[in-house]
């Protein structure tokens, strides 16, 4: 090919790129950083605010839908602080700064430290059930994850009396038998939290759901939930990410299992090409299995690896951020997402009161915060900078060709 086509060439494949990028009607870079910030915050804000002064009980609404085991107030207190925390805590962990996203950083540092005391001390209005009915033990896990996400900014500046009351309300929590599920793996959540922290854990329900998902893996990026196959976004919601987390914590503290850790790093990279590809041109995603309720949390996974650094070659970062952005803007902006205070209300896309099951109540809606994991990734990374790219499904059902996908 001569010299001059392949200039020809090269510009026609930039000049249809930005054209494409222009179809994205997404704001510049530093815009959608914002963004993300804003939304994050506009979710967890009545949670930590409330929690920071010992109100949340008093001031949390509790919604549930009509096929509802219980009133649920026993558990969604936990849910609520568990999940947000979680979602929030690789964000603080880049800690303050001068800028303006920094002084907001260190005010909501400052009321998750206050809300892990209110959270754990025996006589806070606030203090929260880690082990009466089942439910506590998963968000005692969700509670140990944000912890294990954020040391530096959440739990070393903590008094030695609220590290004590952590610990305690952790230990509590082994009173609560797992589910032959992925309910393994909210046990070694608490076990990975309390090696990290207390210097010692029970290795069987450390080691046991390492070993049961092992088994589990099904193929192409995709664990059972139990030994069964489930066509939901569990991979998502809890699995990968758990795995993820639970074995980056042993090899830290020096029993790790470097194969596992390998493997299941390798299967996150795949699960997360799989999310990116499920999202379609207008930033919708197939509504399929349970707990649709927690909205964009199902792409916890694809967020995660997304801040490891460890996405497939295929996937650009700007792709998965503005991907993301489109998923994010278009359920957090729909009508009925937040109540008048504030709160989230039950649903997918809006107000949806049906959608959520018997075990979902305002509490467990917090797990959409998992979705914003990317923003521990620091603003000047080029996930955050680079100019924004069509996803897959953006690019395919505009005439563009995307890379062959197969399995892995």
């Amino acid at each position: 090919m001569k010299i001059s086509n392949i200039k020809l060439l090269f510009v026609f494949f930039i000049c249809t790129g930005n054209l494409l990028a222009q179809e994205l009607d997404q704001p510049k870079p530093e815009k959608v950083r914002e963004f993300y910030v804003e939304s994050l915050v506009k979710i967890a804000d009545p949670v930590l605010t409330n929690l920071a002064e010992g109100k949340l009980k008093a001031n949390m609404p509790v919604e549930r839908s009509p096929g509802a085991w219980d009133d649920r107030k026993h558990v969604t207190y936990l849910e609520a602080f568990g999940r947000t925390l979680s979602g929030i805590a690789p964000w603080l962990e880049l800690g303050p700064d001068n800028t303006k996203e920094g002084k907001l950083r260190k005010k909501y540092i400052e009321l998750s430290r206050k809300a892990i005391d209110k959270a754990t001390d025996p006589e806070s209005p606030d203090f929260m059930n880690f082990n009466k009915d089942a439910q506590p033990l998963v968000d005692a896990a969700f509670f140990a994850q944000g912890l294990l996400r954020a040391p530096t900014q959440l739990w070393d500046p903590l008094s030695e009396e609220t590290k004590q009351n952590v610990i305690a309300a952790l230990k509590s929590s082994r009173d609560i038998q797992p589910y032959y599920s992925n309910w393994l793996l909210f046990t070694g959540m608490v076990e990975a939290a309390l090696l990290k922290f207390d210097g010692k854990a029970d290795v069987v329900r450390l080691a046991y759901p390492i070993n049961k998902h092992m088994e589990w893996y099904l193929g192409d990026g995709m664990y059972g939930d139990g030994p069964n196959f489930h066509w939901d976004y569990y991979n998502s919601f809890v699995i990968q990410p758990f795995l993820m987390d639970i074995l980056k914590t042993m090899e830290e503290e020096g029993i790790g299992r470097e194969k596992d850790f390998e493997k299941v790093q390798y299967r996150a990279k795949r699960y997360a090409s799989i999310q990116e590809r499920l999202i379609s041109p207008n930033g919708t995603y197939p509504p399929i299995g349970r707990s649709l309720a927690y909205r964009f949390g199902a792409f916890q996974t694809l967020s995660q690896v997304a801040l490891w650094k460890n996405l497939s070659e295929e996937l650009n970062p700007a792709q998965v951020r503005s991907a993301l952005y489109a998923v994010i803007k278009n359920q957090i902006e729909a009508e009925g997402t937040f109540d008048k205070e504030g709160w989230l209300q039950v649903g997918l896309m809006g107000h949806q009161n049906n959608i959520g099951e018997g075990y979902i109540s305002t509490g467990s809606l917090y797990l959409s915060t998992e979705a914003f994991l990317v923003l521990g990734l620091s603003s000047e990374d080029e996930f955050w900078t680079a100019p924004a790219e069509a996803w897959t499904q953006k690019k395919i059902w505009s005439g563009h060709t995307i890379p062959i996908d197969h399995a892995h």
